[in-house]
């Protein structure tokens, strides 16, 4: 069934049936201020923190109530319905809509009883305030009258926690006021100074702008009416507000604003929402009595969003692959890097901090697009290493470098929550530095000197010279890295001397990163070091985790294999699979094998498994997978994330065909037609989807703030495209469908354009035949940046 289509020419996806089988939601604004709604206007609104800074309500659980509601009233009739389907939710026989989802706005148009109407909710670029820009037209043949209400239901305290559980204490703190066109809130009013037992003074507004307001409400229950819903406020009913402020009970904001309106004649005006005093309220009003302020605010969105999403476009055979590369996984990428797991319909906003290997990998995936924005949070995430060379877990929003407690530190744990290293963490660095180095020409990146998080600096060098260290220094009995807490897969504990084959290959990999960078410093010494530890460490993968046409899974403390081939559960496992081609540990003959197994037992119509078969009756203490239903999660669900390694995997080694299977079962718009299926939007991935052992497979999780939008990002431009650019040039090697004869791939590159066209006459998956730049036949597939011009027209035959 189908819900909606791309559109590639203004990158917008557009819902042309709201009754979508679960919220299909966008992302607007920034960490300074950020709101997600939905195709219905559900959502939320919060400044700098979803748990801490929360404005406006929001019921999860794919409830998806209350929102951004414009309510419309026919006066003469007194028929009323809403600017979005829901929550109203007028027979679709009747009420036609269309949500188009953008970059960072989000247009929502409906048509019922004549009227057409249109509300473009945005943030404005760099603003700490949001706009629901209304126009309304008159379609039909006679004078209409109307009334226009916009509502919202304030949260009575900034904690989310606190609003929906403390109601002894936050019914009893808010009030509102209504002054100039604005309904005012304020939380705990009378805290004179700073704050009162941590208490603090908190305002928001909910303002009018372009029309009169002709009543207002400042209280839920006024509003919505005893036993009365979102669906049927009595203010709607009656056509009047009722004009009535809150004080001890829950707060609203609603504004109706009475709009005549003659045949195809047009009206246009703004609510406006914040978390501002009285004063800045007026200021930002201000702006909106213009007319032109709205669309001059949505074209500065508009460039800057597609400013970034242009740095790299591909037209290929593949209208999936074209919508998810040029914009929609692109984008995503974008939202997991600034938003990391912060907030969603999923998240409820309470980490409050970033996960450290989940921000230093979503850098991945926009370093090809804005490797200035990735230098930034590289820098951050490096400042949260501790000096012993592992990543603090959780890095707080008021990170401190220098002066952190560590997991070492009993304080530490008791605010966190975490209560020791993970083995991946600083390991992830070495892929995510590399690519940044490689993409922006910024060798000297690694001579900066960057404070540690606890205590001392160090160059970029050093501090993945500890990285190395401190795998180094946790090894377990066979002379592997050990799992420590977790080895990126939470719920798999191998006990504190326990052993993980992933993460001995993710070391094995930042080996073979840092002696590049001991290259470029003459440090001969360590390069010898790093020559004897890293062959020392393949040989005991090979010896240890290498069985038959597999790699285990690694070791639980005391010596028990785990993924065995001979287990009666959880005998294949996808990491070690994809990481021992991607780490360079595998022979090609091992590899082949390996990735053989991993298609034969793994792979299903909707991506691969992430182990198979799932754990019931022999799970190990630690298979904390054990908890979750059969074909779900980590128990041999189709987990998204891992989906981008191994099409990395599968086009490193050449297999286009294979590559492109994997892209295609698990991408989100490969199912824009089974959308009954997947459930989730088909714009964004999610953290997983359901499996064989669930009724529901294909059925998708966990939307928008996944790890999966980088790793497919990187196994797509990186492994399908063969993007792959180093410190002093870039190799181009494509590993694409055998019966794609032709594409093109426009890219930036160092501030150089390359405009490549790729000729595949004889069909082949990967490989190249000759290649030539501005006319010149080059010796193979790779570029010195030095011969580069500033535009430069490539092709190259398959």
């Amino acid at each position: 069934m189908k819900y909606g289509h791309f559109d590639e020419t203004r990158k917008e996806y557009v819902i042309d049936r709201p009754d979508t089988p679960a919220p299909w939601a966008n992302y607007l604004g920034s960490p300074a201020y950020g709101a997600i709604i939905s195709n219905n206007a559900g959502g939320y609104s919060f400044e700098k923190s979803g748990a801490n800074g929360r404005i406006i309500r929001y019921i999860f659980n794919s409830f998806d109530q209350p929102g951004r509601y414009v309510y419309l009233r026919d006066d003469d009739t007194s028929d009323f319905w809403s600017a979005s389907w829901q929550p109203v939710g007028k027979s679709l026989d009747e009420y036609k809509s269309e949500c188009h989802h953008g970059t960072a706005y989000t247009n929502i148009m409906a048509d019922y009883s004549g009227i057409h109407s249109e509300v473009l909710y945005y943030v404005p670029l760099d603003k700490t305030h949001e706009v629901w820009n209304v126009t309304l037209t008159n379609k039909s043949d006679k004078t209409r009258h109307l009334s226009a209400i916009g509502f919202c239901e304030f949260t009575n305290d900034c904690n989310y926690e606190q609003d929906q559980v403390n109601l002894q204490y936050t019914l009893f703190i808010s009030r509102t006021y209504y002054r100039d066109q604005k309904i005012l809130q304020v939380i705990n009013e009378n805290v004179v100074n700073d704050s009162v037992d941590g208490n603090a003074v908190n305002k928001r507004f909910f303002g009018l702008a372009g029309s009169e307001v002709a009543s207002y409400c400042g209280d839920k229950e006024e509003f919505l009416g005893m036993y009365h819903t979102y669906a049927d406020p009595v203010a709607v009913i009656n056509g009047d507000c009722g004009n009535k402020l809150n004080y001890n009970e829950n707060s609203c904001g609603a504004l109706q604003t009475k709009i005549t309106l003659e045949p195809g004649e047009s009206k246009t005006f703004s609510f406006i929402l914040g978390m501002k005093d009285e004063a800045a309220a007026n200021e930002i009003m201000k702006a909106y009595e213009n007319e032109k302020t709205c669309a001059t605010e949505l074209q500065e969105l508009i460039d800057y969003w597609h400013g970034k999403l242009n740095n790299f476009q591909v037209k290929t055979p593949s209208e999936s692959f074209n919508n998810m590369i040029n914009t929609w996984n692109s984008y995503q990428c974008f939202m997991t890097f600034i938003w990391s797991r912060a907030a969603s319909f999923t998240y409820c906003g309470l980490r409050n901090g970033y996960g450290y290997r989940d921000t230093v990998q979503d850098i991945q995936g926009i370093i090809h697009l804005a490797p200035e924005m990735a230098l930034e949070k590289i820098r951050f995430m490096l400042s949260a290493q501790v000096d012993n060379g592992g990543g603090l877990p959780l890095v707080k929003y008021t990170h401190n470098p220098g002066h952190e407690d560590t997991p070492d530190d009993p304080s530490y744990v008791k605010e966190t929550g975490h209560p020791a290293y993970r083995a991946d963490d600083a390991l992830w660095l070495f892929p995510t530095i590399y690519k940044y180095i490689a993409e922006s020409g910024n060798i000297g990146f690694i001579d900066e000197v960057v404070p540690f998080a606890n205590k001392d600096e160090g160059t970029v060098y050093e501090h993945l010279k500890r990285a190395i260290d401190f795998s180094m220094n946790r090894l377990g009995d066979n002379g592997m890295p050990a799992g420590l807490h977790a080895d990126w897969n939470d719920c798999l504990r191998l006990g504190k001397r326990g052993e993980s084959t992933f993460v001995a290959m993710q070391l094995y990999y930042a080996m073979t990163v840092i002696k590049y960078f001991a290259e470029l410093k003459d440090d001969a010494d360590y390069i010898d070091y790093i020559n004897e530890i890293q062959y020392k460490m393949g040989s005991t993968i090979q010896e240890k985790c290498w069985e038959d046409d597999r790699y285990i899974r690694g070791y639980k403390e005391g010596g028990m294999v785990i993924g065995s081939k001979n287990d009666p559960e959880a005998s294949m496992w996808l990491n070690p699979q994809s990481w021992a081609v991607i780490s360079g540990l595998a022979t090609r003959e091992q590899s082949e094998l390996a990735l053989e197994s991993v298609h034969r037992e793994l792979n299903t119509p909707y991506g691969v498994r992430l182990m198979f078969p799932p754990y019931k009756e022999h799970a190990f203490d630690g298979a904390l997978m054990l908890l979750f239903n059969a074909g779900t999660k980590e128990n041999a669900g189709i987990f998204s994330q891992p989906q981008g390694w191994i099409i990395l995997a599968e086009a490193l080694m050449g297999h286009g065909n294979r590559a492109f299977e994997y892209f295609d079962e698990s991408s989100p718009a490969s199912m824009n037609d089974k959308a009954e299926v997947r459930k989730l939007e088909p714009y964004c991935h999610g953290q997983f989807t359901e499996s064989v052992g669930s009724p529901y497979e294909g059925r998708s999780h966990v939307h928008w703030l996944t790890g999966t939008a980088s790793t497919c990002m990187v196994g797509c431009v990186e492994g399908i495209m063969g993007m792959r650019p180093d410190f002093y040039g870039i190799k181009i090697a494509p590993a694409v469908p055998s019966d794609w004869k032709e594409f093109d791939i426009t890219k930036n590159y160092r501030g150089k354009k390359l405009n490549i066209h790729v000729t595949n006459p004889d069909g082949h998956e990967s490989g190249c035949q000759s290649m030539t730049v501005n006319g010149k036949a080059m010796e193979d597939n790779y570029i010195l940046f030095d011969e580069l011009d500033d535009v430069n027209e490539i092709t190259l035959v398959m």
